[in-house]
Parts: C-alpha cells; sequence; structure tokens
C-alpha cells in the first residue's frame, strides 16, 4: 500500500498484509483509492479540504487527500491497531502538523467545536450497518460543512440517508463506493 499520487506520491504506507479481521482493517485497495481520487479531482472536493477520516484504519484516504493538497486532515478509530498504523503513517509522512488522531466510535461521535470538515470518508466494517450511524453522528456534532461531500465505501451501494443527494456510485469487486453530497437546511 502506497501513496499514489501528489506530494508524498509512492511513498510506502505501515502495511496490514492482507488485513487485520480481528481489528476489522480492511484497506482500500491503490486500485480503488487512485479510481475514487480520479473521481474526487474531476469533483474538485480535494484542494484545501478539512477531511474527515471515519473508520480510519491505516489512515491511507486522508493521508492520499493531504498528499494531494487537502489542508487537513482527521482521522477517527477506536481500534488500538489501526491507532498504531495510523501514527506511523502520520510519522512517516512528517505531516503532524496537518492531522489530528481521535481515539472514539465513530458511530459516537460528540460535538464538535472546531471548524467543520468539507470531505469525510467514510469506510466502516461492512454489512454491520455502521456508516449510516457515523454520518448521522457526525450530522448531529457539527463535524460537516454546509456542503460536505462524503465518500462511503461499503459492501454494496448504499442510499442516500436524509440530509444528502446521490452524486455516483461505482463498483470495483466486492467494494462499492457511494459519493454524497450533504444538502443545505
Amino acid at each position: 500500500m502506497r501513496i499514489i499520487a501528489g506530494q508524498f506520491r509512492g511513498t510506502a504506507l505501515a502495511s496490514v498484509g492482507k488485513g487485520d479481521k480481528g481489528a476489522h482493517l480492511r484497506p482500500t485497495s491503490d486500485r480503488v483509492r487512485e479510481s475514487l481520487f480520479s473521481m474526487l479531482t474531476h469533483h474538485d472536493v480535494i484542494e484545501g479540504a478539512r477531511v474527515l477520516d471515519l473508520f480510519a484504519g491505516t489512515g491511507a484516504l486522508g493521508l492520499e487527500a493531504v498528499s494531494r493538497g487537502a489542508g487537513h486532515a482527521t482521522f477517527v478509530d477506536d481500534g488500538r491497531v489501526a491507532q498504531g498504523l495510523i501514527r506511523q503513517n502520520i510519522a512517516k509522512l512528517r505531516v503532524e502538523d496537518q492531522t489530528d488522531l481521535v481515539r472514539q466510535d465513530a458511530t459516537r461521535l460528540r460535538a464538535h467545536e472546531a471548524a467543520p470538515y468539507d470531505l469525510v470518508f467514510l469506510d466502516p466494517p461492512y454489512g454491520k450497518d455502521l456508516g449510516g450511524r457515523a454520518l448521522m453522528a457526525a450530522m448531529a456534532g457539527g463535524w460537516l460543512a454546509q456542503e460536505a461531500f462524503v465518500v462511503w465505501e461499503e459492501a454494496q451501494p448504499m442510499p442516500a440517508p436524509d440530509g444528502f443527494e446521490p452524486v455516483d456510485q461505482r463498483r470495483y469487486g466486492d467494494t462499492h463506493v457511494t459519493l454524497l453530497s450533504k444538502t443545505s437546511p
């Protein structure tokens, strides 16, 4: 697993091998990340964005965004293994000043006092109905900007929940990527 493009292009990230089932780590493949970021570039949502990476795992999605010009990334994961991998990857890229790491259950986010996030990566453990709960918690807690753009990876296409409209859906093997845009209240 590596950074695909941008400032840190080609940098290898800390690996979990084929994944860590016990920690529910299932890194997004380089091929899927490359296609995903091509879509995000087309929608012009990366440059200068504040990124929220929920169920961050290794942090590869948020770090790819930082490499491509995002202004800041916050990683949320409550797993001990994931926390360690994210710390390693942040240190490897030397982006401590552009990142935050939050050890918290993404479905139980507390109220957020800082600036809201423009781009949200949502990559929950598949088939556990956690993505929708995390997205609603983020919205209720004030984590999302008025017109936040959401990237939701899941085992099946995800319908747009209340407060969001669908932008695009793609399938990459057993991964479905749903792009959503937060609608104004």
